[in-house]
């Protein structure tokens, strides 16, 4: 018996009706099952067909059958998930998924007062997350990996099997002798993800057979300290004013100062700065002595520059 996935579901009580993204894959397919035996009647199924591979209809029609047999209502929702060019064919794809769960809890959930999603993202995708995280130098935000929980659009969305493993999730699958869809994109190591499940997993569990719990931890740390951050950078803001006094910044510590002007830039502007614009906007203000100085610094799709004597942040 599979004690993770049962413990999980047990300890998830999002609000209900629940909506359950549901590929059809193992993860998803297990996660929709589960729901629908602990809340029968009460949940409902949303399949992104992606339209990015010749099975994708295969795809749809076995989501169809698997609803019908559960009795699950299943809404399906066809996406255009080609990427630009500069941005990677999974933020793409991200994107466009999350544009139709918040059509689908609006249009076509709106009058079941659907707000609470469940997505079967589990720990091997959480270690993923967080070795991709490594691989660009992240900081805590991206240390922190995926959270369980968290709100976009309206929306509730949960991750509850985060902490079981996918090789759990498909055993009981087996046990229950529930079919489910193998995407032949998974195995596809051009994608950097494929090539962490593929390469990197195998050789940890090998060597540390204990680093999903291991590494959750250390996520889970990273997670808290990032919310204590964004705490005082909260504080801080009060303190230096929106838009920040340069002055007041001056009093603060130099990683203070970055704190809350991360801080600043994304909750005002949406604007993220990247380690090497930051750390010259650091120095400006550092140098920002007398009234003549002036600031202007690229820093996400806009500028930050002196406006008096304070900081702004526009978009030209």
């Amino acid at each position: 018996m599979n004690t993770r996935l049962l413990d999980a579901m047990q300890a998830f009580s999002p609000g209900l009706p629940l909506g359950v993204a549901y590929s059809g894959g193992a993860d998803s397919t297990a996660l929709l099952l589960a729901c629908a035996e602990k809340w029968p009647g009460q949940v409902r199924a949303l399949h992104i067909h992606h339209g990015l591979q010749a099975a994708a209809d295969e795809f749809e029609q076995h989501c169809i059958a698997f609803c019908a047999r559960l009795g699950v209502p299943l809404v399906v929702r066809r996406v255009h998930a080609r990427h630009a060019p500069g941005q990677s064919p999974e933020d793409a794809a991200r994107t466009a998924r999350y544009e139709a769960f918040r059509a689908v809890a609006l249009e076509e959930w709106g009058r079941y007062a659907i707000t609470n999603i469940a997505i079967a993202q589990h720990a091997d995708d959480q270690i993923e997350t967080l070795l991709l995280a490594l691989t660009r130098g992240a900081g805590l935000p991206g240390l922190s990996a995926m959270p369980a929980r968290w709100d976009r659009d309206g929306i509730t969305y949960h991750r509850p099997l985060l902490g079981v493993p996918a090789p759990e999730i498909r055993a009981w699958l087996r046990e229950r002798g529930v079919a489910f869809i193998d995407d032949p994109s998974n195995a596809n190591e051009q994608f950097t993800r494929n090539r962490i499940r593929a390469r990197l997993l195998p050789a940890l569990d090998a060597a540390f057979p204990q680093f999903r719990e291991t590494f959750a931890r250390s996520a889970a740390h990273a997670a808290q300290a990032q919310a204590l951050l964004q705490e005082v950078a909260a504080q801080d803001l009060i303190e230096v004013g929106n838009p920040p006094a340069i002055r007041a910044l001056q009093t603060l510590s130099r990683a203070r100062q970055a704190n809350v002007l991360r801080h600043w830039l994304k909750t005002t502007y949406n604007a993220a700065a990247s380690s090497a614009q930051l750390h010259e906007l650091l120095d400006q203000i550092a140098a920002c002595t007398t009234r003549g100085h002036q600031i202007r610094i690229k820093v996400g799709t806009g500028f930050v520059q002196r406006k008096g004597a304070a900081l702004d942040w526009y978009n030209p």
